[in-house]
């Protein structure tokens, strides 16, 4: 069955914080590693979980491959948009992964500069210190 299936993907806690920060469109394989900080084997491991659910799909633009919410399976299964959109921020952690994208995206930044969501997370956590 097929939601049995796309349950169980969304019962981790990585592929539920990558499915998180898909919310805001598409992003490559290296800025999803950075963003949450998880090394590549284990990003494309869950991507690969989560693709085979058809809850994310991907495509190719030069050497880059770009993940997103695949718009069929959420339309087709609406619990799984309402749960995206209403419970998602009630996490401190997807919040914090949140607040790192959007900071990301605020400063320009691509797969070809990556390698600064390092100063974005530091920056972060000083204002949350504060």
């Amino acid at each position: 069955m097929k939601i049995i299936q796309m349950l169980k993907a969304l019962g981790d806690e990585t592929r539920i914080r990558i499915v998180n920060i898909l919310r805001e469109g598409p992003l490559c394989v290296c800025e999803i590693e950075s963003i949450l900080r998880i090394t590549q084997s284990n990003a494309s491991r869950h991507l690969n979980k989560l693709m085979n659910a058809n809850i994310v799909t991907y495509y190719k633009e030069a050497k880059y491959v770009y993940y997103k919410l695949d718009e069929k399976t959420l339309k087709k299964y609406n619990f799984i948009k309402v749960f995206l959109e209403n419970e998602l921020d009630k996490e401190e952690k997807l919040k914090y992964d949140y607040d790192i994208l959007t900071a990301y995206k605020d400063a320009g930044l691509n797969c070809e500069n990556v390698s600064k969501v390092k100063d974005i997370i530091c920056k972060i956590n000083k204002r949350k210190s504060l």
